[in-house]
């Protein structure tokens, strides 16, 4: 069987795993050559440089998933629209190389005839999915854009973004409130957190609940340091507030970094809900379960 260059591309970084017929990973690396680090046509040799190593000598398949499919990446590799199942993702590969090297699709999805789109979320669910024995779920995967994604039937069926990450960080480095909130975030104030969470689900908006941060401020009702624990609880609380989550739609899980998976887990925890955290391992599983439905490691 072949071995699997799995690939995860994104903006800012690169990392890569080889892995056996069996789906164990053999080695991994990360760099920093990110696709916007990448001038123009040079995503070839990017690539080349990064992982000729594990290509030399070895009839290798590589599945590359992430932004590098993107309008500014190596090629665009069109959207798969939702709903979508394994099967789908994997019958719209675009191949940079015929059954060598390809591009895993993100996924589109239309609400209320505005589009949302996902690339790379898509293949750590699927991993997940597959390394649960999971069919029916319902997942967050938090960062700049968080993605909640619904899973009915092994296919993902409605998933949306929300910009909690890139809300946080305009509201702490470039609004009022940024005059009152130390230098750097610190260790997580779980206390400040809650209390962030609690007033977002009181507040009608974001947009009055924000101006707490000035006011408690004022008033000496928090500590500084306490202040971006409390900013991080109402950005997330507001965001969790968009949701109609129970434990009756299926099991919830969280992928992403341990920092924000704490988060989202004491987010959830604060709502009654239980959920279990998935590693960066998803996006591995995801692409070796891809490239199970071409056959490969069947």
């Amino acid at each position: 069987m072949k071995p699997l260059i799995a690939v995860d591309w994104g903006t800012s970084s690169l990392r890569g795993a080889l892995l056996g017929g069996d789906g164990r990973v053999l080695d991994e690396m990360a760099s920093a050559d990110g696709i916007l680090s990448v001038p123009a046509g040079g995503f070839p040799a990017v690539f080349a440089a990064n992982f000729a190593r594990w290509r030399d000598g070895r009839d290798t398949l590589c599945l590359i998933s992430g932004m590098a499919g993107s309008r500014q990446g190596w090629q665009e590799a069109p959207y798969c629209p939702c709903p979508a199942g394994f099967s789908d993702i994997a019958s719209r590969l675009l191949w940079i190389e015929p059954g060598r090297i390809a591009l895993v699709p993100g996924l589109s999805r239309e609400q209320s005839g505005v589009p949302d789109v996902m690339r790379g979320e898509e293949t750590q669910v699927f991993g997940a999915l597959d390394m649960l024995g999971l069919a029916d779920a319902q997942l967050v995967l938090p960062g700049t854009h968080s993605k909640w994604v619904r899973v009915s039937a092994g296919r993902i069926d409605r998933f949306s973004t929300h910009m909690t990450g890139e809300l946080y960080a305009l509201l702490r480095q470039h609004s009022i409130l940024a005059r009152t909130l130390p230098a750097d975030d610190g260790e997580l104030d779980v206390d400040a957190f809650r209390q962030g969470l609690a007033h977002a689900r009181e507040s009608a908006s974001l947009l009055h609940a924000a101006f707490s941060v000035r006011t408690l401020a004022l008033f000496g009702r928090l500590p500084a340091a306490a202040m971006p624990s409390y900013l991080s609880g109402l950005v997330i609380g507001e965001e969790l507030r968009s949701q109609r989550l129970t434990q009756a739609g299926g099991p919830i899980l969280v992928i992403g970094s341990p920092a924000l998976t704490e988060r989202y887990q004491l987010a959830l925890q604060s709502q009654g809900l239980t959920s279990q955290a998935v590693g960066s391992a998803a996006t591995w599983r995801g692409l070796w379960t891809i490239a199970r439905q071409l056959g490969e490691f069947a």
